[in-house]
C-alpha cells in the first residue's frame, strides 16, 4: 500500500541528484552538466522560452520553464481563471512517460506523476518516485508515493496510467499481460501522510478497476515536449544554493 506523503510537492530527486555526486569544476575545465548541481541550483539560469506540456482545458495547464531541455526544467501549474500559478518541481514532472488523464468535471481533484531523466543511475535499492495530487483546485498540492524502489524512474514510468475523477485517484500498473489497479480517495483536507487515518470510512482499493470513459478535457493522456525548442545558454553555470 502506497500511502506515504509529504507535504513538499518538489518531489524527492534532490535525494536522486545526490546519487551522481557533486565534483567542484576549475575555471579551465570544460563544462560538465551534474544532476546534481541541476536540482541545488539557486535559480535556473536557462532562456528557453516556457512551453505546454500537458493542457487539461483552455485555462488549466502545466508549463515547462527554464528548461535545458526537455527532460531538465521547471514546471509549473497554471490556472489562468483562478489566478493560480503553483511550481510543481524541477527534473521531474517533465520526465513522467505514462498515460496522464484528469478528468474530474468539478476542477477540485488534480494529479501530476512524476519521473526523473533518463539515464539515472540509482543506488542498488532503487528510489521511491512521487506523484503530486491536490484537492482544491491546484492552490495547494501534496505527495504521494506511487512507484516504490524503481532503478530507472524514466523507463518504469512508462507501465504507468494515473487517473483522477471527482473522487479518487487510480493508479495502474501495467505488466507483461495484465495491469493492477490501487485507488485512493481524494478528501478535502486530508492528507496522505502515512501516520492518519483515512477518514468518512473510505479506503485505498487494491486490485480494483479503473472507471470507463476517463478522459481529460484537452484529449491529452500523456505529457509532451518539443526538443527543437531550446536554451541559447545551454552551457550557463548553475549557482547552487547551498554555496
Amino acid at each position: 500500500m502506497m500511502t506515504k506523503g509529504t507535504g513538499c510537492t518538489v518531489i524527492a530527486l534532490a535525494l536522486l541528484a545526490t546519487l551522481q555526486g557533486c565534483k567542484e569544476t576549475k575555471p579551465d575545465e570544460p563544462f560538465i552538466f551534474m544532476l546534481s548541481d541541476f536540482m541545488a541550483a539557486k535559480e535556473l539560469p536557462y532562456d528557453s522560452p516556457p512551453q505546454v506540456i500537458y493542457r487539461i482545458d483552455d485555462h488549466r495547464f502545466v508549463t515547462l520553464e527554464r528548461y535545458r531541455d526537455c527532460n531538465y526544467g521547471e514546471t509549473w501549474y497554471n490556472d489562468t481563471h483562478s489566478g493560480i500559478r503553483h511550481q510543481l518541481g524541477r527534473g521531474g514532472y517533465e520526465d513522467y512517460q505514462g498515460m496522464l488523464i484528469n478528468a474530474d468535471p468539478t476542477g477540485r481533484n488534480l494529479v501530476f506523476p512524476s519521473g526523473a531523466p533518463p539515464g539515472l543511475v540509482t543506488n542498488e535499492r532503487g528510489v521511491s518516485v512521487y506523484l503530486a495530487y491536490s484537492t482544491d483546485g491546484g492552490k495547494n498540492f501534496h505527495s504521494l508515493e506511487y512507484m516504490p524502489h524503481s532503478f530507472d524512474p524514466f523507463e518504469d514510468s512508462k507501465r504507468y496510467a494515473v487517473y483522477v475523477d471527482r473522487e479518487r485517484v487510480y493508479v495502474e500498473k501495467r505488466r507483461n499481460t495484465d495491469s493492477y489497479v490501487e485507488s485512493y480517495p481524494l478528501i478535502p483536507g486530508f492528507i496522505y501522510d502515512g501516520k492518519s487515518d483515512i477518514p468518512d470510512n473510505k479506503h485505498v482499493e487494491e486490485d480494483t478497476l479503473v472507471p470507463s470513459g476517463l478522459r481529460t478535457p484537452s484529449g491529452d493522456d500523456h505529457i509532451h515536449c518539443d526538443a527543437s525548442i531550446k536554451p541559447t545558454n545551454p552551457d550557463a553555470p548553475l549557482i547552487r544554493g547551498d554555496r
